[in-house]
């Protein structure tokens, strides 16, 4: 086989490789980041009120009032977050419910997880609410409709060379002058002048 006869795309193609321009188109058509910072901003907020650390030999418990506050939060910002990928119509939504709930898990929830989940919550809100779809590519349909603009244009070219010559061969007629290019007046003598009415 030369390569003149050799398939441009062989059938045998690398997994990674498709995967990889499928995940890209994936993160291309939605608002992937700020989805995924509001994921990220969410684990926090859940884990320290439910977390025993430990420091040494003394275990520390988060475990509040706050408790059921934080896991409504925690799960609120990671539910958007999935929310801002799968459904990119309510991108603005989820950007601001977000950032609202990443403030309020401030006074809530250990200081929003003891900051960790701030910052997160606050860009990941803010990439959701200033995503915006990329424009189509031009197709060939664009194409034909501008060629049928451009022909409906030509007749009407024609019909203005024929009136601008019925103008010229009858300057008795009175016809308005079209406004002054500088502020659409009419110049002082065009307005002092008697008009027909007809």
């Amino acid at each position: 086989m030369s390569s003149a006869t050799a398939e441009a795309r062989p059938e045998h193609r690398n997994l990674v490789g498709s995967f990889w321009r499928g995940f890209r188109d994936f993160r291309r058509t939605r608002p992937f980041w700020g989805g995924l910072l509001a994921m990220i901003a969410g684990v926090p907020i859940l884990y320290f009120p439910y977390a025993h650390l430990s420091l040494g030999g003394v275990t520390i418990a988060m475990s509040t009032t706050a408790g059921a506050g934080s896991l409504i939060i925690g799960v609120l910002l990671i539910i958007l977050g999935l929310t801002a990928w799968f459904q990119p119509a309510v991108r603005i939504f989820a950007g601001v419910a977000t950032t609202l709930l990443t403030l309020v898990s401030i006074p809530v929830s250990n200081l929003a997880g003891f900051g960790l989940a701030l910052l997160p919550g606050l860009i990941g809100g803010g990439l959701m609410m200033a995503w915006a779809k990329l424009p189509e590519p031009a197709t060939a349909g664009v194409e034909e409709a501008t060629a049928e603009s451009v022909a409906a244009e030509e007749p009407a070219a024609a019909g203005d060379a024929v009136l601008a010559s019925e103008v010229a061969a009858d300057p008795a007629q009175d016809r308005p002058a079209p406004p002054a290019a500088t502020g659409g007046t009419v110049p002082a003598q065009q307005a002092a002048e008697p008009k027909e009415v007809r």
